[in-house]
């Protein structure tokens, strides 16, 4: 009898294969004392494991094709990078030399103290990042455990290599980016996590190589068996078992539809994006790594409407210099050609420092703390360097800068200034830049989108980032199981702030966009621009579909039914207004 799983999904599209279980049994770790005289061959120990991990992960990045999205082979480099970090080469060491204890125990509480630093931080993109630390630590963990000093003898890639993976849906608990390279040419249909989220590597690594994925699957080997056959719907988030014939007609039929579609979105490179009724529409997209930008270029995006600067940041004690900010930028203005690109400044977490978070005290609550432009304000010698790369990149080609979660109107004033002063000492050193380098923030804070009309007289674009909005507005942790199903884009309140934003920008004469994951679901296109939206951005991926949805709408119309929904109070009429705007 057919039944279903469900879970996130991550990576639209339909897969049928039979399962394969990857079973990753963390070693198990236990304390022990070294005595004395044997305490720094217990280090060399350590040491040895980290050079071994270090050759297995080169290995694997010697195996990334030079047709793999940027995604897959950064991940992999980040890793390699950690592998060099003090924190893991230095701190476990100190612990053993301290504590006498081995070197496994050690490199144990480095991993729960960096946990516990990660988890703590508002960002949900940086958060997520904790996956890193413990897919390494793993990696280390098992080179102790085993012993074996033959780097290419890693489990990881034994058992993976020898697999025949063809047509397999692959199901773990979770999927670290070795993984997910040494699958990419085996003919994986789908991947299914029992862990991760929307911003977890495999959501990022699936949509980038357009495999369907569904993540967030509690238990999901405990309902699956082996080599069983199973569908994956990866738009749905749904995982059906106990398949009879009628279930495979329709999923086929859906597969075949979804290759029609695909074929047809593809015919749409570099045609305009502009509705029946003649409104002209801009698409751009969101990146977070310098070699994304090939994705930007493939699917003829008008621009990057926004260029994460983080990576920058990342698995390092001090901060990036202006010429590794300006090295970073000029890479992607080099790829798109003469398009637009907006470099949002740094959106750090309120406990995540250039030093990995070990010099300063962690506030009670981080959502509500030190991080984005409020840090940048506080660190001038974090931030000055990246003002100055980011003008100096604008004489190289159309950049704007945007400054994430304004507040309060004397935080723009702040930015301002600081930018006369960067332009000034640019001057002197003789150095080109715009002189009128575009300045926007991102509306992200409930209160930045009731005063929006106040940021817009002096900004010269604003952004709606949904993701943060949504969640201040209403109180919730997107990636926090217990209440992301209270996150709804399509709540009241959002729609009430995504409207005056986009009002208010009107009326100032400047351009509102909009780049949170609403921008690249369809299921909001036609809702945004009744809205009166004229810009999204998203990811690369999402961003052929769009445009179809764009294509096939009239924005008149669309308009006027916007405007009975935000007029409304009534649950039911609610709905059905949703649903006409939908279907218009």
């Amino acid at each position: 009898m057919p039944f279903s799983l469900h879970g996130i999904g991550v990576s639209r599209g339909y897969a049928i294969g039979r399962t394969y279980l990857l079973q990753r049994n963390q070693p198990e770790i236990t304390e022990y004392t070294i005595p004395d005289n044997i305490v720094e061959d217990e280090v060399q120990r350590f040491l040895n494991s980290l050079e071994i991990a270090r050759r297995q992960l080169q290995d694997i990045r010697m195996r990334v094709p030079p047709t793999a999205p940027g995604d897959a082979a950064a991940f992999i480099d980040a890793h390699l990078l950690m592998l060099q970090d003090a924190m893991f080469t230095e701190a476990p060491i100190h612990l053993i030399r301290d504590r006498h204890c081995n070197a496994e125990w050690a490199l144990k509480i480095q991993r729960d103290l960096l946990i516990e630093i990660f988890e703590q931080m508002d960002d949900p993109y940086l958060r997520t990042r904790k996956d890193d630390i413990d897919h390494v630590v793993r990696r280390v963990q098992r080179v102790l455990v085993t012993e074996d000093p033959a780097y290419l003898s890693d489990p990881d890639y034994a058992d993976l290599a020898s697999s025949r993976l063809e047509g397999r849906v692959i199901v773990a608990d979770d999927m670290t980016p070795a993984d997910t390279i040494l699958m990419q040419h085996q003919g994986v249909q789908a991947f299914v996590t029992e862990y991760g989220g929307p911003l977890s590597h495999t959501a990022i690594l699936a949509r980038s190589l357009g495999i369907p994925a569904v993540v967030g699957v509690r238990n999901a080997r405990g309902y699956l068996g082996h080599d069983e056959p199973v569908i994956v719907d990866g738009r749905q988030g749904v995982i059906l078992i106990g398949l009879d014939e009628r279930i495979l007609r329709y999923y086929r039929h859906k597969q075949r539809e979804e290759r029609r579609q695909q074929r047809e979105l593809s015919k749409l490179k570099g045609k305009p994006a502009i509705t029946r009724d003649e409104v002209t529409i801009g698409l751009y997209a969101n990146i977070e790594l310098p070699e994304d930008a090939t994705a930007v270029r493939d699917v003829m995006a008008d621009g990057v409407g926004l260029y994460r600067t983080e990576f920058l940041f990342m698995n390092r004690a001090d901060a990036p210099d202006e010429e590794e900010h300006l090295a970073s930028y000029l890479h992607v203005i080099k790829t798109l050609e003469g398009s637009p690109i907006t470099i949002r400044t740094a959106d750090l977490g309120a406990d995540k420092q250039v030093d990995g978070g070990r010099g300063g005290p962690v506030t009670t609550n981080p959502a509500l703390g030190l991080r984005a432009i409020r840090m940048c304000l506080k660190d001038l010698g974090m931030f000055r360097p990246q003002l100055r790369a980011i003008l100096r990149a604008s004489a190289h080609g159309p950049v704007r800068m945007m400054i994430p979660m304004l507040s309060n109107i004397h935080e723009v004033f702040q930015v301002l200034r600081l930018v006369d002063e960067t332009k000034q000492e640019l001057r002197e050193r003789g150095l080109a830049f715009d002189e009128r380098l575009p300045i926007g923030g991102m509306i992200e804070v409930p209160a930045a989108a009731v005063c929006a009309a106040q940021f817009a007289r002096y900004m010269d674009f604003l952004s709606i980032g949904t993701n943060d909005l949504i969640q201040y507005t209403l109180a919730i942790d997107r990636v926090d199981d217990e209440v992301n199903y209270l996150f709804d884009p399509l709540h009241p309140a959002v729609l009430t702030l995504i409207h005056h934003t986009i009002r208010s920008g009107q009326k100032a004469g400047i351009p509102v966009s909009l780049c949170g994951e609403m921008a690249g679901d369809s299921r909001y296109t036609r809702l945004l621009l009744g809205l009166g939206l004229t810009e999204f951005s998203m990811h690369p991926t999402g961003l052929l579909e769009i445009k179809k949805v764009i294509q096939d709408s009239h924005v008149g119309e669309l308009k006027e039914i916007a405007r009975r929904l935000l007029r409304t109070t009534d649950i039911e009429k609610y709905a059905e207004i949703l649903k006409d705007i939908a279907q218009n």
